[in-house]
């Protein structure tokens, strides 16, 4: 079964924040079938398939799209048990790294960049995005990992700290919402894209829940207009 899983599926190449976030969105009603009428008006085209790729590789919807029994539980999760959902998911989808002989608290980036490569024969861009996926999502899985592998990428916050939270909280941007100007960690985009995002303030875990809600709807307003590139 692992290895029909390997020969036909990627590991994650999407962005982990927009895994994330589409898990928060979940928490306001989760449909029978996760499937384009249902994402495609918070995720442009190629995000969204990228997305649905992820979930399908981490067993959290079948082949149609239908959620696993995985899923409820993770979306309504927060703080420990949402870690301790995370860890055994990605021990689980991920065991071609987590159950081999790589040490992954002393290997370097590249050791655990060519486990990728070699598994599933990728380009260097795509090994790229998946090594950054599966390190975004051990961080907050609670997964050690060395210090070589960390210092290769940007560090972000982690989200296991955020209040799975509200459901009440709206997707819809508030657009006199007040969130502090800070430089944030968006992936360049071109032109006009850039400008926007580098005005789009980093997430602080120490933010107020009602503030947190804000920032989440105002990034799921980038997510629709197609600006969160991996």
């Amino acid at each position: 079964m692992i290895i029909e899983k390997r020969q036909k599926r990627l590991p994650p190449y999407v962005s982990y924040r927009t895994f994330y976030n589409f898990l928060e969105h979940l928490q306001q009603h989760m449909p029978s079938r996760i499937d384009r009428s249902y994402w495609g008006d918070i995720l442009s085209g190629s995000t969204g398939t990228q997305l649905m790729a992820a979930l399908r590789f981490l067993n959290l919807i079948d082949i149609n799209g239908k959620p696993t029994e995985l899923l409820k539980p993770l979306v309504e999760s927060n703080g420990e048990t949402r870690t301790r959902l995370l860890n055994e998911l990605t021990n689980d989808a991920f065991d071609f790294v987590c159950q081999s002989s790589l040490d992954l608290q002393s290997a370097t980036y590249a050791q655990l960049q060519e486990v990728f490569h070699h598994t599933f024969q990728l380009t260097d861009d795509v090994s790229r995005k998946c090594v950054k996926f599966f390190i975004d999502i051990s961080r907050d899985a609670r997964i050690p990992l060395s210090p070589f592998i960390l210092k290769r990428t940007r560090s972000t916050h982690s989200t296991t700290g955020i209040k799975a939270g509200s459901k009440k909280a709206a997707i819809r941007t508030n657009r006199n919402a007040l969130i502090p100007q800070a430089q944030d960690e968006i992936p360049r985009a071109s032109s006009w894209d850039s400008m926007l995002l580098a005005k789009f303030p980093n997430f602080d875990p120490s933010w107020s829940d009602e503030l947190k809600m804000k920032w989440f709807a105002a990034f799921d307003e980038l997510l629709k207009k197609g600006l969160n590139k991996s």
